[in-house]
């Protein structure tokens, strides 16, 4: 009875998950039924109910797995030496089989109700009605020079204004000024109520590759602080973007990139363009690399620095660890929409050049 009673519901989770799966394949459907209205509200629930908290509590949740999950594994190996071969350890297998499917399809139905179906939505361009085509070399030169030169300005006026790096709650406050700003542009930016969190786990992001993370079922945006502080405004930006609506890597990203350069703040610009600048000139090294280069050289002193200083960040927190991580990470983006795998970031260029096409400017 209890083994036809696990069948059912192992049925019932399956029959759950696929008509999750039918309806996600419209992307019309996904962008004005669920992530315009069923997620718009309710994650602005989420963000009002967690975002209470001074701390995180989707850390505290992930924490909290991860020990759970150590105990089942503890768990499953001493029950699997303690049944003999034959019909009971059959019998284990069957039971071990049921409890996996029942635990990863109710991770699967929770991840998306909650927010993964909005991997399928029409998305930003659709909603800036951008022309996203192939882009030539010709396109990434003129955007690496435009890069290089806002890079350039914003920073020199960061440096000029002798102001000190935010304190997170600063940031944090800044940001959400720089989203109230960019939507009353773009309403459908809105970002209300706000639940932006210092990580508990940034140690451990150092050494696995995470700057920042959005937390799903709590609807808590991330920011792992002991990374360069440059970097901290677009990073949390582009975690906001998560936030509201916006799955895809290079989507984010390229929400980000609206908030950030339109708030301000020099240093809010500084950080995205040096960001966007990043990916732009990977995407021109892999054509171009003797351009790719003169435009590197074309920084400024003061952004030079700033590049050794993540250089260095990054080679003291190496480890064997992160290209598992990048890997297993890259085959989950792979598996949501984005082919391209841990690449899918620098896909914002092809964002940023198409808005640059239809409003002249970035």
């Amino acid at each position: 009875m209890k083994l036809r009673k696990k069948l059912v519901i192992v049925g019932c989770l399956l029959i759950i998950s696929i008509i999750i799966h039918l309806y996600s394949r419209s992307k019309m459907r996904v962008e004005t039924g669920y992530s315009t209205h069923f997620f718009s509200q309710f994650s602005r629930f989420l963000r009002s109910f967690f975002g209470f908290f001074p701390f995180s509590i989707g850390d505290l949740v992930y924490g909290f797995l991860f020990l759970w999950l150590i105990w089942r594994m503890i768990k499953f190996i001493r029950n699997f030496k303690s049944y003999r071969p034959g019909i009971s350890r059959r019998n284990f297998y069957t039971n071990f089989l049921l409890n996996f499917v029942t635990f990863w399809s109710c991770m699967y139905i929770i991840f998306n109700i909650f927010w993964g179906i909005n991997y399928n939505r029409k998305g930003i361009a659709w909603q800036l009605d951008l022309e996203m085509q192939e882009y030539s070399r010709d396109d990434l030169k003129n955007i690496n020079s435009i890069l290089v030169e806002k890079i350039n300005t914003s920073k020199l006026q960061w440096v000029e204004s002798n102001n000190k790096y935010p304190t997170n709650k600063e940031l944090y406050s800044m940001v959400n000024k720089s989203y109230q700003k960019i939507s009353k542009q773009y309403p459908f930016l809105e970002y209300q109520p706000s639940s932006i969190k210092t990580s508990m786990w940034g140690w451990l992001g150092n050494y696995t590759g995470f700057t920042g993370y959005y937390n799903p079922f709590t609807a808590e945006a991330q920011l792992n602080t002991s990374v360069p502080e440059f970097l901290h405004p677009f990073i949390t930006c582009h975690e906001v973007a998560h936030q509201i609506g916006y799955a895809k890597e290079m989507e984010a990203n390229f929400v980000g990139y609206l908030a950030a350069s339109n708030s301000d703040y020099p240093l809010f610009h500084y950080s995205v363009y040096l960001e966007m600048f990043i990916y732009a000139n990977r995407n021109l090294y892999f054509t171009d690399s003797l351009t790719a280069k003169k435009y590197r050289k074309e920084l400024n002193a003061f952004v030079l620095s700033d590049f050794k200083e993540w250089s260095k960040f990054e080679k003291d927190h190496r480890s064997f660890v992160e290209p598992v991580i990048s890997w297993v990470y890259g085959k989950f983006l792979q598996g949501n929409e984005q082919p391209a795998g841990v690449l899918s970031y620098d896909k914002v260029t092809a964002f940023i050049i198409a808005y640059y096409k239809k409003f002249g400017s970035i």
